[in-house]
């Protein structure tokens, strides 16, 4: 078989969210909920900056093993007011006692845990139209107001 080259990845941007507090559901037949209201944010990158909008949402199931699944979307309105949709599903998980210390809202050292996920943009916009035809990925950190993603496109 032929041996395709690596992707490459370059940065689109860093995005910070701030977040509400938990709902915190029962647990149900899929697994712990906890739907987390995002309250906005700052995406900031070399081809847009954007404000997210207040009113998104991150969908998590939190696994047996104290792992998160998060389910995602949010609004962003670029500076020169430009309407892009994102979602993202990601993972996050680690050893117990580090999870348990991200719960706590403490603040942890993102290399004592995974955390990445995989944006997908949607935008009617003609100018980010190329936002629509990109696989990207990110890293995040999760701080005791928020989170935080630097975002990757694959090449």
């Amino acid at each position: 078989m032929r041996e395709l080259p690596e992707p490459k990845l370059s940065l689109l941007g860093h995005m910070e969210l701030s977040v509400a507090r938990p709902h915190l559901p029962k647990k149900t037949p899929v697994g712990n909920r906890r739907i987390i209201q995002v309250t906005g944010g700052k995406f900031e990158g070399e081809y847009f900056s954007a404000e997210v909008l207040p009113g998104g949402d991150d969908w998590i199931t939190v696994r047996e093993d104290g792992t998160i699944i998060q389910d995602v979307r949010i609004t962003l309105e670029t500076d020169d007011g430009e309407i892009i949709l994102m979602t993202y599903r990601g993972i996050r998980t680690g050893a117990r006692s580090v999870l348990n210390r991200l719960d706590k809202g403490e603040e942890v050292d993102p290399d004592e845990y995974y955390f990445r996920t995989n944006p997908v943009f949607e935008t009617g916009s003609e100018k980010y139209h190329w936002l629509n035809n990109r696989i990207f990925v990110s890293n995040g950190i999760r701080m005791p107001e928020g989170v935080s993603y630097s975002i990757y496109t694959v090449e």
